[in-house]
């Protein structure tokens, strides 16, 4: 685990402290190897241009019927010349719908409903992070069972809070204790009335949030779970 940013936590008794947030690194000692034994590494491939891109083969052979019968006579979304072209330093870029680099560009939401029709577009919103300010995150007593939550919630982002001194040892190991023996997920929320979603970075994705702990004699867990996904079964 790599600590490289703090969090403002409260408990069930409104004390509050500032401890540290981990990102959860590579295992120390643990390596990728190929069949070979050689050391694996990632590398970049360009996979087509501007000019055989299927906008563009869209635009040359009227509509997508047309495209399919060019590549079945032919390649033209191939150039012999660039395509798998082993690619260094990148950069990212808006292109409109010539296909020419853009410069000044607006962010919006798309809504879509159940079956995938747009419901609505508007202003992307950029949140301001909120997990170290001077308003601590709230301990809501709001609680799920472990097994419940895993049927309910689709968790993508894990971080482990961790002490930074004794006092904050003793306090989150209370709140790690508390949560192992109840065998459930606590409900943790942003602002004054504990009631927003986190925002980890400056215009990040706002997430629900729950703090899992696992205790072991004197060592703890304590484990924040980020969601922003709710499992709902498909009824007909």
């Amino acid at each position: 685990m790599q600590t490289n940013r703090s969090i403002n936590l409260s408990d069930e008794k409104k004390r509050d402290a500032v401890v540290a947030l981990a990102f959860p690194g590579k295992p120390e000692g643990v390596t990728n190897k190929l069949p070979g034994g050689e050391t694996p590494r990632s590398i970049r491939l360009l996979k087509e241009s501007a000019s055989t891109n299927f906008s563009s083969l869209t635009e040359e052979f009227k509509d997508a019927d047309g495209v399919g019968k060019a590549i079945a006579e032919g390649d033209p979304g191939i150039d012999l010349e660039t395509t798998g072209l082993l690619l260094d330093r990148t950069r990212r870029v808006y292109v409109g719908e010539d296909n020419r680099v853009v410069y000044r560009i607006r962010m919006e939401e798309v809504v879509y409903d159940a079956d995938g029709s747009e419901t609505e577009r508007r202003p992307e919103k950029r949140m301001a992070s909120n997990i170290a300010t001077e308003i601590p995150l709230k301990w809501t007593g709001k609680t799920v069972p472990k097994a419940k939550a895993i049927s309910m919630f689709v968790f993508s982002r894990k971080f482990q809070i961790k002490h930074v001194n004794g006092l904050t040892y003793d306090f989150l190991f209370a709140m790690a204790k508390e949560l192992h023996e109840s065998k459930s997920l606590m409900f943790i929320g942003g602002g004054a009335k504990g009631n927003e979603p986190l925002v980890t970075t400056a215009g990040g994705r706002p997430y629900k949030a729950f703090l899992e702990g696992r205790i072991e004699d004197d060592s703890y867990c304590l484990i924040l779970h980020l969601t922003d996904m709710e499992l709902k079964e498909i009824t007909k």
